[in-house]
Formats: C-alpha cells, sequence, structure tokens
C-alpha cells in the first residue's frame, strides 16, 4: 500500500489473506478483564469500555492480552478503544485514583505496550500484529485532531502498531470520509469495522436503528478500498445477524473482510454473558461464516479465549467459500446445475427474532397460582413484540406467575421488581426467573396493593391483575370493601402511580371490557395522566366469571361496561392501557429500548 509502513507482522497478516489462511482476531477485552479479577471500572465507564483499567489494573490487561496470544491469535486489539470517546467535548474523563487528570497520550503508550509486551514475551513477534483500536468517536473534529496526534506518538514507540483498527462504526457520516482519509494519513495500515447487517445499522441486540438505505454501504466499501482502506469487518452484533454480510460486501468490493460478533448484551450490572455458546459452537458459527468469505474471524463483546481458541482450531484448514445468504439468489444448486429449493426461512418479526417455535418463557406453574390468561398473554405479547423495558427499571403488579417480569428481564430491563400480594406467586415469580436466567435482575415480595407506598420511581409499569365484578350479598364479613363493579385493584394502581412511575416513565395496564373506560379515565385525569389502547383482544368468558353473571349484568347497566355475545358464547375484550403523564408526547419513549453504543 503506497505511503503505508508494513511491520513484518502485518506482512505475515498479509500473506495469510493472500494464501487464503484464515486471519484470527483477538476476542473481548473489555467484558473479559471483571473475569480475570478487575472491579469492572468506576462508575460511568461505559463509554470507556474498560479503558480505565489501564489507570486502575494495567497488569490485568496484560494478562488478558497474554491469554488471547496464547490462543496464537494473528492480530491482538489494544484496550483503547474507549480513548475516543474519553476526549470527545462531552465524553468521560479518565482521572487516576487522587483525582487528578490523567494525559492522554499516557494512557494510548500504555495500551500500545502492554499488547507489544504480550506479543513479545510469548516470542510471536513477526506473527502477532498488534492493532490501536479506537471507536467511532473519532470521526469527529476532536477525533480527527487525535488520529494527528497519535501520528507523532506512533512515530516515537520503539515499537509502533501494525495497524489503527476503528471499530463499532455505525452511521455513515459525510465526515468519514475525511476522517478515514486521516487515519490512512498516519502511515499504518487501516482496518474499519460497522456495527452493521443486512438491514443496515444494527443494534448489540440486534435491533434496527433506521429506515432501508439499499446499498449505501457497499457504495461505502467501494469508497473505502479506493481509498487505501486494508480490510473491512463488522463486529458488536447478534451472531444471528451475522449472515449475510460477508457475500453483500463481496458484491462491492475486493477488500479482505471480517467478523467478530458479540455473545450476550449489556446490563447496568455489566455484561450480561450467553451461557448457552461456548467454544465447539462459536466455532460451528465462524465455519459458517468462513463458507460465507470471511477471511478474518474474531469476537467481540462477551466472547472469550476459549471461543477463540475453538474458532482457530476449526478453521485452521479451510479456505473461504463463497456461500451467499440472504440474497434473491440462495439457492443450492444439483450437481446438474438444476436449483434445489434451499431450506425455509424461520418465521421472524420485524426484530428478527425467531417465532416458529415461539421464544416464549419456560415458565412452571405452582399450586395455588393462577396461570396466565389471554389477557396477560396479550401483555407479554406486546412486551415481547415492543422489547419494553430495556435498561429500564421496571415494576410488575400482581406478578402471578412472573410472565411479565421475566419477559422485562429478557428484553433487557436493569431491574425488575415484582410484587404480589399472594406468596406462592411471589415464590413462583422467581422460581421462573431462575429457570430463564434471568434471577440476578428480577426481584419479587409479598405486597398488598391498598396500603402499599412505593419506596421509589420505575421507568416501566406493568400491571395485568384480576377484574371481577363481585356481588356484595353474598360477600362474608370482610375489612375490605366487596369489588362491586371489578375495579378495586385498578383504581389502587391508578392511584399510586403518581408516586410509583418516573416522570418520563410508561405504565402499561391491561383493563378488562367489563370494567369501566368512563371511570378510569376520569381517574387517570384526577392524577394528571392519559391513556392510549395500544392493544387488545377478545376471549371467551373465563369459568370464574360464569357465577358472577348476574352482577356483571348489574354492572353493565350501570355503567359503560361491557361484553360481546357471539351466537351462544359471551366474549370478553381486554384492553392493553399505556399510561403516562399529561405533556409527556406520544409516551411510548420510555418503554422502548434505548440503543446506546456498545464496544468490545
Amino acid at each position: 500500500m503506497a505511503g503505508t509502513a508494513t511491520s513484518r507482522a502485518y506482512a505475515h497478516t498479509t500473506e495469510l489473506l493472500a494464501t487464503g489462511r484464515p486471519v484470527i482476531l483477538d476476542g473481548a477485552v473489555g467484558t473479559e478483564l471483571p473475569r480475570v479479577g478487575a472491579s469492572g471500572g468506576r462508575p460511568g465507564d461505559e463509554r470507556l469500555w474498560g479503558t480505565r483499567a489501564l489507570i486502575d489494573t494495567p497488569d490485568l490487561v496484560l494478562d488478558v492480552h497474554r491469554r488471547y496470544v496464547e490462543t496464537g491469535c494473528d492480530v491482538i486489539s489494544t484496550n483503547t478503544w474507549g480513548l475516543a470517546s474519553a476526549l470527545a467535548a462531552e465524553g468521560p474523563r479518565l482521572w487516576d485514583d487522587a483525582g487528578a487528570p490523567v494525559h492522554w497520550m499516557d494512557i494510548a503508550r500504555r495500551g500500545l505496550r502492554l499488547a507489544t509486551t504480550a506479543v513479545d514475551e510469548a516470542r510471536r513477534a513477526g506473527e502477532t500484529a498488534v492493532a490501536f483500536s479506537l471507536n467511532a468517536d473519532v470521526d469527529s473534529p476532536d477525533g480527527r485532531e487525535t488520529i494527528r496526534l497519535l501520528a507523532r506518538l506512533f512515530a516515537d514507540e520503539p515499537t509502533p502498531p501494525d495497524l489503527v483498527l476503528v471499530e463499532t462504526l455505525s452511521v455513515l457520516r459525510p465526515s468519514l470520509v475525511q476522517t478515514v482519509g486521516e487515519l490512512i494519513g498516519v502511515g499504518l495500515p487501516v482496518w474499519l469495522s460497522f456495527r452493521r447487517c443486512r438491514h443496515g445499522v444494527c443494534g448489540v441486540y440486534g435491533e434496527h436503528w433506521g429506515g432501508p438505505e439499499g446499498d449505501e454501504f457497499g457504495r461505502a466499501a467501494r469508497r473505502f478500498e479506493q481509498m487505501g482502506v486494508g480490510a473491512l469487518l463488522v463486529n458488536c452484533i447478534p451472531p444471528d445477524h451475522v449472515a449475510g454480510m460477508v457475500s453483500y460486501l463481496r458484491d462491492f468490493c475486493d477488500l479482505p473482510l471480517g467478523v467478530y460478533p458479540n455473545l450476550g448484551y449489556y446490563t447496568d450490572a455489566g455484561w450480561r454473558f450467553d451461557p448457552g455458546v461456548g467454544g465447539d459452537e462459536y466455532a460451528r458459527m465462524a465455519l459458517a461464516w468462513r463458507e460465507e468469505g470471511a477471511q478474518i474471524v474474531g469476537g467481540c463483546c462477551g466472547t472469550r479465549p476459549e471461543h477463540i481458541a475453538a474458532a482457530r482450531e476449526r478453521l485452521a484448514e479451510t479456505r473461504p467459500g463463497h456461500r451467499r445468504r440472504g440474497g434473491l439468489d440462495d439457492l443450492d444448486i444439483d450437481g446438474d446445475g438444476a436449483p434445489r429449493p434451499r431450506a425455509a426461512e424461520p418465521w421472524t418479526d420485524g426484530r428478527d427474532r425467531r417465532l416458529y417455535p415461539l421464544p416464549f418463557p419456560d415458565l412452571a406453574v405452582d399450586p395455588g397460582v393462577q396461570p396466565p390468561d389471554e389477557a396477560s398473554f396479550m401483555v407479554w405479547r406486546y412486551l415481547f413484540r415492543e422489547g419494553v423495558g430495556a435498561h429500564q427499571r421496571c415494576l410488575d403488579v400482581g406478578c402471578g406467575t412472573g410472565i411479565l417480569a421475566v419477559q422485562l428481564a429478557l428484553n433487557g430491563a436493569a431491574h425488575v421488581r415484582a410484587i404480589d400480594v399472594d406468596r406462592r406467586a411471589v415464590a413462583n415469580t422467581l422460581t421462573n426467573a431462575f429457570r430463564n436466567g434471568v434471577d440476578d435482575r428480577v426481584t419479587a415480595t409479598e405486597v398488598d396493593l391498598f396500603p402499599w407506598t412505593p419506596e421509589e420511581r420505575y421507568e416501566v409499569v406493568v400491571a395485568s391483575m384480576h377484574q371481577q365484578p363481585v356481588d356484595p350479598a353474598g360477600a362474608v364479613s370482610t375489612h375490605r370493601a366487596v369489588d362491586y363493579w371489578g375495579r378495586q385493584l385498578v383504581d389502587q394502581l391508578i392511584a399510586k402511580l403518581a408516586s410509583a412511575l418516573a416522570p418520563e416513565g410508561v405504565a402499561y395496564v391491561m383493563q378488562l371490557s367489563i370494567v369501566s373506560q368512563q371511570r378510569t379515565a376520569e381517574l387517570l385525569d384526577a392524577a394528571g395522566f392519559r391513556a392510549e389502547v395500544v392493544d387488545w383482544v377478545m376471549y371467551g368468558f373465563p369459568v370464574d366469571h360464569a357465577p358472577a353473571r348476574e352482577q356483571l349484568a348489574r354492572v353493565e347497566d350501570l355503567s359503560d361496561a361491557f361484553h360481546l355475545r357471539v351466537g351462544e358464547r359471551d366474549v370478553l375484550v381486554a384492553y392493553l392501557l399505556e399510561i403516562t403523564a399529561k405533556g409527556n408526547g406520544n409516551g411510548r419513549a420510555g418503554g422502548r429500548p434505548p440503543t446506546p453504543p456498545r464496544a468490545r
């Protein structure tokens, strides 16, 4: 590459690519540090993603690098991914234990030297290349100045990096071409990696961040090749979103192409690892990427040295394939040249999640606990479909089996508190949280909603509670008023929303048609809230409603409550209300999953 210094280690990498052998990139550093003893960083460390460990625990950073070098990686990355964020105008700052600011170029030097030390100790100089890692914040005016200063640092270092790797790029800003030009001007090979899938910009959970853009990314890849970029990769997306990207990019450029997805997802408590993907499974997936043509394979957040070692062993004797995925011509061809129908594509939703079989939580129903009914299933479906609760603190009122609490946690909620008056339901919820691997983010307590005073505010509140009018003539002696209108629990929840719901929060409350809409609207209005129906479902009368038909008739005669009669069948309508404080726009932002940047 004209004007680019090529080290012995990078020349080795180039030779591997030229001869069709795989280049193995390392796995995660930021998520691996806590596993080797790091405390996880100080508060506010997300945008730095482990970079602060270069100040606090450099010995552990070196340990992680050593583990990847020992697996035989051809390229390892410095633990400097968050450096560009630290230098952004509104970015997090780097301080030492005494509270004094740390010179960022000292951090850059330390990150580089720790990686080169690991390579030298393993006597792999000339075999394992060191990539200086930067994140997408380098694509900014501050970032471009950082690039120019890094060029001075690299020129003064006795062992400069072998290449520069810019990771988790996403949006194709007009400034990116200028930024890439500045990077190439440093005089080292440049690799670019994007958080992209066939549907466009892709989040760490597989969510899509914008509308369709056609071939814009492919055309950009061609432009990067013409500018002199050395390789193009995709990273920090779920493994099931990798398929199709290599064959898509190959249509536009002849650059070496690579993939390194994540395993798991981010929570406020740290990275949630995917326990279902071990080394063998990761190696199997890596082989599929290789068959599509991937020349560089590694791992992002949540991957470990054992994943990389297994992938390296599986890919050792392979050559990049030409299998196409995700396009219109994704067909297998028989030996006689006749097209063979491909396997049926899985049924998925708008977030590319498989719907057949339905990814329904693993639920046990303990004796004495009411199983979910059609209304609760409707609420669950909405939470699942919309991804409600990601990164937020949530409250499930009347949790029952925990179906809603578990789904909120599976959606990536930071924490879910579940409450129910029945201690059997509380125990059942905790059991189901454990069965679904979210017990670290779900707590459940026995709470009587009537005297309860919320201790904190939540961004999301969900409730699918019992609603049945009761004839007072048949009631036994009780200190609690008989539920003549069938709405006592709904009314109690509405009364407590002002102190339970965060100012920008959203409540999702199920209400049956046999409960007055007018009364609900009056109570919400008095409390400063408004409601919108976001889903509804029809279903036959539950068995436990049959004895209350006379009371239902009274309630329907005295209010706007109703049910339907279809032939000989009585049918209820269950509505899902989205409740927000007045003046909060459409109110939906509080319940939808945010999409912050993620990194290795």
